[in-house]
């Protein structure tokens, strides 16, 4: 199988694949400052809760390699002040401030401006390493749920490229291919940056596995009609509760695929989670450019002087999900007490049941 790296660090630069130009064309763009960082998240060029916070990770290494105070406090506080700005580039996926946060806490009780850089960058490369093995185990757990032949349906992009390899939502999909198994996945086109038709599709075509593409309308009639094994998303941000923020149209999703008694899954990584947010109507839900819906091809395709509301997620109540696949296993409900649960340290790989 081939891969497609969505970052890629070059020692002195980042390289982050232009997401929107696909699937036509594989271009990536050259970061040097830790504004082309920020702009880069916050127009889509990388996109996907966990490469958003890899790439936020590089975008402080970037920053610490043009610092040139060396008086400590000085440098703490302006790398407190750069993670603000690179989080408020997108509001809502919590892996972006994880990931600064992470930077920021490695680095603070070093005793030198030269041994913080250090860490600013150890910290940043472990997180992509990591990120890699992360999504190789929610793949392998989330397998599990599934038999040779079965079908699963997905929305937006939770793939390879949103992530550093294999993705969440379709991890299980490219690690049933490395085994020889036959998982085949329908993916809506997730209006109205159509990240399932240009990102999804394109992705698992690629791989060799086999994709039907649906408009975003067409899933009700779907899962009505078709054998469909499991609904799989990916998230933005889990809170404390187990509700999930994801891309916008996937609370529909959950209640069809309840409707039609398909079981219908999250999978990310544990960093997704928020404990700090109890319920998901405290998850801050990012609006965006009206122009992604008015326009298309750049070509404007909605009626003038009209009023657009556009919501780039939304959120799922925890009793619409079966379970949330994690790197550790699949959390089930009561979601509350279980996402505590498995992120003790001494509990990480068992399966966390009802």
């Amino acid at each position: 199988m081939t891969f497609i790296s969505s970052l890629q660090w070059k020692g002195d630069h980042l390289l982050l694949l232009d997401q929107r130009q696909l699937p036509h064309q594989e271009i990536y763009l050259k970061q040097t400052a830790i504004e082309d960082v920020w702009n880069s998240i916050s127009a889509l060029v990388v996109r996907g809760a966990p490469a958003i916070g890899i790439a936020a990770a590089y975008g402080l290494v970037l920053w610490s390699q043009h610092a040139e105070t060396n008086e400590v406090s000085t440098f703490k506080a302006e790398l407190r002040t750069q993670g603000e700005y690179l989080a408020s580039s997108r509001p809502t996926a919590v892996n972006l401030s994880w990931a600064i946060d992470r930077i920021i806490r490695v680095s603070f009780s070093l005793p030198t401006v030269e041994k913080m850089k250090e860490a600013i960058l150890k910290e940043a490369t472990i997180i992509h390493q990591e990120d890699e093995l992360v999504c190789q185990r929610i793949g392998e757990h989330g397998l599990k749920l599934l038999k040779d032949g079965d079908t699963i349906l997905t929305h937006c992009n939770a793939g390879g490229i949103a992530t550093a390899k294999y993705g969440t939502a379709l991890a299980p999909l490219h690690l049933a291919k490395q085994n020889g198994l036959s998982i085949s996945a329908i993916a809506t086109e997730t209006r109205p940056v159509l990240q399932g038709a240009r990102l999804t599709a394109w992705e698992l075509e690629r791989a060799g596995i086999d994709v039907t593409l649906i408009t975003d309308s067409m899933a009700a009639h779907v899962l009505k009609t078709k054998k469909i094994a499991a609904v799989i998303v990916g998230a933005d941000r889990i809170a404390a509760n187990g509700d999930t923020a994801n891309k916008i149209g996937t609370l529909g999703l959950a209640h069809i695929a309840q409707a039609y008694q398909v079981p219908f899954y999250v999978a990310a990584p544990l960093s997704t989670i928020d404990y700090s947010v109890p319920h998901g109507d405290a998850i801050p839900i990012e609006e965006r450019d009206p122009k992604e819906i008015t326009h298309y091809q750049g070509e404007r395709v909605a009626a003038e002087n009209i009023k657009i509301f556009n919501p780039a997620f939304d959120v799922t109540p925890h009793h619409l999900i079966k379970g949330i696949i994690t790197e550790h296993g699949i959390i089930r409900t009561p979601y509350e007490e279980n996402l505590v649960h498995l992120s003790l340290p001494d509990d990480k790989n068992t399966e966390v049941h009802s």
